[in-house]
């Protein structure tokens, strides 16, 4: 009876496609940002620390809104939820594209946010509940193939816009895109869902929101700020406060709105640990390979997006490869294999030279995303494949919400191994410099041997905090081993119930 209920017979193919385009195009404009930052810093004028809040607003939004998307899912339907979602990134897009000053931009792209930040739990929910647990691997590989394209080409397109065109062009590009799939939308998706007679919790929404932002606010930061800035550790103070007395909140309701609980299952809690583990060390690729290329190498916005594009394509075309794997071995062996290939080139990038070459480059991304392919979709779903069928949204809010978090303290983590690293091999570079020279040096010279000195710390800099991404990764690897291939498990609202309560719990909890 249970299995009858929480499946459909046939996956709603359609809507699943249209859901999917929709989050391709919200993660597309995200990739799209990060090599157009110089550009709109040149031409809004603004300094390096206030452009940041393009990247660093669209993730406070995000970290706000995704631990609300379980109580939204539960609540309203696929398509008001899918439409809502839409209207506010197109709105968001339109609004960022016809900026000529930077406070409607970020405006802009918080507007973005709010829209994606529904999509993608939005899409992975309809995702788990429309296909069986022996067919889901393949399922969500397909989904992954769908989302790895959007990094895939992304930085490569922006960096060809971005040289050919004016930055807004990022945002004219993606206008009409996403308002077809709107209208698509509007008269594609037909669902019905019972009225469920819940309410938002006020109270939990203001400490998810204090609890989650501070931490994303914190941490993101902390690379510029430093650490002993009080903005620094006094919101991630608040928000450590405020996520504790959300959490003891939360575990005390019948219906919280974001549900602890999913905890007590221990391959979603080791999934989520690994997939947190694994993100922090998949930015140091993100964050640290463009300010190498970039910045000591001199090489160009479109020929940094090209280095990436292999390994990008590799993680897209194994997503699917991965899924079918998943369904038949399972995911420890798996993401042993990806987390070891990723322990071995997060250690090889931890030794770059001003001579690395642009082909080696390309070999090692590409052979790192290839290792990334096989951890990152395999562990969560094994890890949500626990979970009974109305733990789903908070599964997947839950997976969200912890990803941006653990993005941010990765990027904090990054960012200040290198700043103080590099500062430390700047004074002992500079100083082993002097010790050299046999005759008072000239201004002339002065200038390029500080030069010469920065060049070669930050080389230094980034090559210790790559080097950090390697205990990162192990740690991980570690937790692999511990993986075990599971069934789902039986939900505690379900035992003893006979059929007429089970309808009646369920759709209540739906």
């Amino acid at each position: 009876m249970e299995q009858s209920i929480q499946e459909p017979k046939r996956p709603p193919y359609g809507i699943i496609a249209v859901l999917m385009i929709g989050a391709f195009i919200a993660f597309l404009n995200n990739t799209l940002m990060n090599i157009a930052l110089p550009s709109i810093m040149k031409d809004l004028d603004v300094e390096p620390s206030t452009v940041q809040w393009l990247a660093t607003g669209f993730m406070l939004v995000n970290g706000v809104l995704i631990p609300t998307t379980a109580f939204l899912i539960q609540k309203y339907t696929v398509r008001r939820l899918f439409l809502f979602a839409m209207t506010l990134f197109s709105l968001g897009t339109l609004l960022a594209g016809t900026a000529h000053i930077f406070p409607i931009l970020l405006a802009g792209r918080m507007i973005q946010a709010s829209g994606s930040a529904i999509m993608m739990p939005l899409l992975m929910n309809v995702m788990l509940i429309s296909f069986p647990v022996e067919r889901r691997g393949a399922a969500m590989g397909v989904f992954g193939l769908i989302l790895m394209g959007a990094p895939a080409i992304g930085p490569t397109l922006s960096g060809w816009i971005v040289e050919h065109y004016d930055w807004r062009m990022l945002f004219h590009f993606i206008s009409p895109i996403a308002i077809t799939i709107l209208i698509v939308g509007f008269f594609l998706i037909k669902d019905q869902k019972a009225k469920v007679n819940t309410r938002l919790d006020v109270v939990s929404l203001i400490l998810s929101s204090a609890g989650f932002g501070g931490l994303l606010y914190g941490f993101s930061s902390a690379g510029k700020k430093g650490w002993d800035s009080p903005y620094v550790y006094g919101t991630i103070a608040v928000g450590v406060i405020s996520l504790i007395i959300f959490i003891f909140v939360q575990l005390k309701k019948e219906r919280p709105m974001l549900n602890f609980r999913i905890f007590r299952y221990p391959m979603y809690a080791l999934s989520v640990t690994i997939s947190m583990v694994v993100t922090m060390a998949m930015f140091s690729g993100m964050l640290l390979m463009p300010i190498y290329v970039q910045t000591l190498r001199g090489i160009s916005p479109m020929d940094a997006g090209l280095l990436m594009l292999p390994g990008a394509i590799i993680m897209a075309l194994m997503s699917p490869i991965t899924g079918k794997l998943f369904d038949k071995i399972g995911g420890r062996i798996l993401a042993i294999i990806g987390l070891t290939i990723t322990v071995i080139t997060s250690y090889e990038f931890s030794k770059l030279s001003l001579d690395t070459t642009y082909t080696q480059l390309i070999f090692l991304y590409a052979f790192r995303m290839f290792g990334m392919s096989m951890v990152m979709m395999p562990v969560s779903t094994n890890g949500l494949n626990q979970l009974p069928a109305r733990f789903y949204p908070h599964g997947t809010a839950m997976n969200n919400t912890l990803q941006q978090v653990s993005g941010a303290i990765g990027t904090a983590l990054l960012v200040t191994v290198m700043s103080n690293r590099t500062e430390t091999h700047a004074k002992e570079i500079g100083a082993e410099a002097m010790k050299h020279l046999t005759q008072q040096p000239t201004p002339e010279v002065l200038a390029q041997l500080k030069q010469e000195t920065l060049m070669k710390a930050m080389l230094e800099g980034i090559n210790d905090a790559f080097f950090v991404t390697v205990f990162v990764a192990g740690i991980a690897l570690v937790l692999a081993f511990f993986i075990k291939r599971v069934k789902q498990a039986e939900d505690p609202l379900m035992v003893n119930q006979d059929d007429s309560q089970i309808s009646s719990k369920l759709a209540e909890n739906n």
